[in-house]
This record gives structure tokens, sequence and C-alpha cells, in this order.
């Protein structure tokens, strides 16, 4: 949408005001005796009270009605939306999906939250640990209705079409190539401009943050001034016919009445706020001499657990970038892990399998399951010439890693009608090459 503004930098203190109400934010103080312009005070805290000032997050919010205002929750379909990792059996091959499927607005309409389909996950809302993995797959725009998760933070990864996320705080437009962070209690509503699909990695009990850089330095990675955060824009809106929140709480859904729009926010401050990020602004650092490192490197968010260097969540990017890297293969390399590696491809084709994974799809392997570059990759890449080439050039590939062991839904495994099972034959073709009588050349 032409004309949105934003404002700069990961997790600063901001302060906005609708234009249109000049002086709607208090001077001094956060909870006047009397608002300015007749205005509610409403605090949203991201995190205890008394947590370490680094850690401390919560925003005012000067609104035109204050969002206790709403008849009872009650209970509603939460359609393939859940937090049971024991409906069906493990399964520790590793797994592939095609493209999910979109459906066909002339079919039906389907909105984001209608939309939303969880692949996998692990832990427990109700001991705030844990981690869902969930694919949004939609075609028209919310309407009079908003979303709130009470559970955790909600990281968007567009695919295919663009969506405008109105919050409390403001609209944010977001493209495939950026993401979108709706941290936990921010109600929102998006809005759709066709056929639309992409990811989600929502985290409980930890705020996704940006990594610590160690020996880098002080640059490098995603740089925070390049995250944007919205202004506010209020809606005044009476409706009638009412106004539905639905609340995602304890990985059930339930929704409630009101007679107003969520949305009248006329000003705030704070520093607990949705934010967006485009991926190209991603400062990438690679070898230079041989070997790989880590792709820990390539780290954009991270949600840490309590055990240090151990991640609940972190999400990992994999952008256009040089290879120089002498006498190495430059492909990922063969891998068993103790974290569990969910993938996604935005655009492009993934260079360890450029066949097979394609945008829209997913893939996961599991804890300590075994995966790597397939028979192709390995034969073209340990022949290859050892020149510096671009790498991924326009392609997007992501991977939403996580400590915990995640369990694959039913419908991952089997109502989505998506899973590849002929993927592990990428690999049957490798062969050995192992030859008892090689010599090095200097041993000739």
């Amino acid at each position: 949408m032409a004309g949105l503004k934003y404002m700069s930098g990961f997790g600063n203190e901001l302060s906005s005001e609708d234009p249109r109400c000049p002086g709607s934010l208090p001077e001094g103080q956060n909870n006047p005796q009397v608002c300015p312009y007749g205005l509610y005070s409403e605090q949203l805290s991201g995190s205890a009270f008394t947590c370490p000032r680094p850690a401390n997050k919560r925003s005012w919010l000067y609104r035109i009605l204050p969002s206790v205002k709403h008849k009872p929750f009650t209970a509603v379909p939460c359609g393939d939306l859940t937090e049971n990792w024991n409906e069906v059996e493990p399964d520790p091959n590793q797994l592939r999906w095609l493209p999910f499927t979109i459906p066909k607005s002339t079919e039906k309409k389907v909105d984001f939250v209608a939309g939303l389909h969880t692949v996998c996950g692990a832990g427990d809302a109700k001991s705030r640990n844990g981690i869902g993995i969930h694919m949004y797959t939609c075609n028209t725009s919310m309407v009079d209705r908003c979303f709130n998760n009470s559970d955790g933070d909600f990281l968007i990864v567009p695919q295919q079409g663009e969506i405008l996320i109105t919050t409390e705080f403001g609209k944010i437009m977001v493209e495939p190539n950026e993401i979108c962070v709706i941290q936990q209690g921010m109600r929102f509503s998006v809005d759709v401009f066709g056929e639309t699909r992409g990811y989600i990695m929502e985290v409980y009990g930890a705020h996704y943050e940006l990594p610590d850089l160690g020996p880098i330095g002080a640059n490098g990675l995603a740089n925070p001034r390049d995250f944007l955060c919205p202004v506010a824009c209020y809606e005044d809106r009476k409706l009638s016919t009412g106004y539905t929140v639905i609340n995602k709480y304890q990985g059930k859904l339930f929704a409630c009445q009101q007679d107003f729009s969520p949305f009248n926010v006329v000003a705030w401050h704070g520093n607990y706020t949705p934010y967006k990020y485009n991926l190209k602004n991603f400062m990438v650092i690679n070898v230079v001499g041989f070997d790989h490192a880590d792709p820990s490197i390539f780290t954009v968010l991270t949600a840490k657990s309590t055990r240090p260097g151990v991640a609940i969540a972190d999400f990992v990017i994999f952008p256009p970038r040089w290879g120089v890297a002498d006498h190495t293969f430059r492909p990922p390399y063969y891998h068993r892990n103790c974290m569990s590696e969910f993938m996604g491809l935005i655009k492009g084709h993934y260079e360890a399998k450029e066949e097979g994974f394609q945008p829209g799809g997913a893939s996961l392997h599991s804890m300590m399951t075994p995966h790597g570059p397939d028979a192709e990759c390995f034969e073209k890449s340990s022949t290859a010439e050892l020149r510096p080439e671009r790498v991924a050039e326009g392609t997007m590939a992501f991977m939403f890693e996580s400590s915990f062991s995640m369990a694959v839904t039913k419908w991952g495994l089997q109502t989505c009608h998506r899973l590849d099972k002929s993927y592990y034959q990428c690999w049957e073709s490798l062969r050995s090459h192992f030859n008892p009588n090689w010599r090095s050349s200097e041993q000739e």
C-alpha cells in the first residue's frame, strides 16, 4: 500500500501518534487522570514487570475504547490449528512436502485464520515452553474480525502474495522476501490480494531477538536499523453487526463479539511492537578460505532457551552470496544434528537439492535424522572447478531450527496430501567412491 510509514530500529523505545490527533500522547506520564482527547490508557506487557531492563518489554496504548469491553469468549472450531503432538505416531524419516495447496477463491472463501494449518511442533503453551510451525493458505481478507495469540509470538514468512497486516500499532505491508513478527497478545487482521501462502514459526515463552555477534563484532547479519515498526493509524468504527476477536489460548481458539473496531489506538509509546524486516538487507558473512562455517552465521532472529547458546527457535536464511572456498566441497555437508531442521523455500532453487524442493513446499529433518546433498549435487560439486561463483542467485531458502524434537501433525503427515513419499530416493543413487589403494600426490 503506497504511503505507509514506518519507524526503524529493533527493540527501540518508540512513540507515535496519529497526525489527525496532535498531542494525543500524554506528556511526562503514562496514565494521567484524564487522557488527551478523552482516550483510555492501556498497557500491553510482553514481559514480567520485574524483568531486567534490557529484557523488559511493554507499550502504552491510548485508545478510544479499552480492549476489556467485549462479550464473553466462547470456544470455536480450531480447524487444522493444533497443539496436539500425539495424534499420530512419531516419524523419524526425512520428510519433504510438495507446495501446499492454496484453496481456490471460486470454490471456497478462506481467510488467514481459517487457512492456518499446523505442520509440526513440540512443547506446551501452558508451561510457556515450545514451538509450533504452521502454514497459512488463504484467498480472502479478514472482514470485521481480528486474531490475537495469547500463547506466543508469530514469525510470518510470506511466500506467495503480499499481505497487509492491520495491528493496534498501525499498518504493515509484508511482501515475499520480507518477514513480520507479531508478538504475543497483539491483535491483528490480514488483508490479501489473491491466492496467498506462507510459513509461520510460533514460539511460546520467549521473544525473538537478534543473535549475539561474538567475534564478528558490532556490525553484520541483520542490522537493527533495518527493522521497521508501524506508526499509529486509528479507525473509529462502530459495528452494529458486531466485530469478532479470535483468541488463540492454550492451543485452542475462542471468539468474542464487540461493537467497535479494536484498531482504535490513537497514540502509543513503548518497546513492545510488531515489526517487519526485508531479507535483502541481511549482511551475509561467508568463508573466504576453506571449509564451512556453520549455518548459524546466517541467523536472522533467535528465541533463546534458558541454556546458553541453545535456542528454542532460530530463523536462518540462505541468501544470495559469493562462494570462494578453496579445495572444499561447497554445498551443505552431510549432517546429523541434535536440533530439528524445518526448511522452506520462498523463491528459486535450493543449492543442495535443485529438483523436488519447490517454493511453497517444505522439508523436515528431525533430530539426528541424516540429511545432506542429493546424489546429483554430490557428483557435480565433487568435480566442479573451484572458482569464485555466485551461490543461490535469485533464491531465498530459510530454516526454522529448534532444540525441540518436533512431532508432525496428522494434517502434515496425512490430511494435506502433499507429503512427497519418494523423498528418500534422492539419496538412493549415492555410490561408494572408496579406493583402498588411494595415495595422495605427495605419497607418489
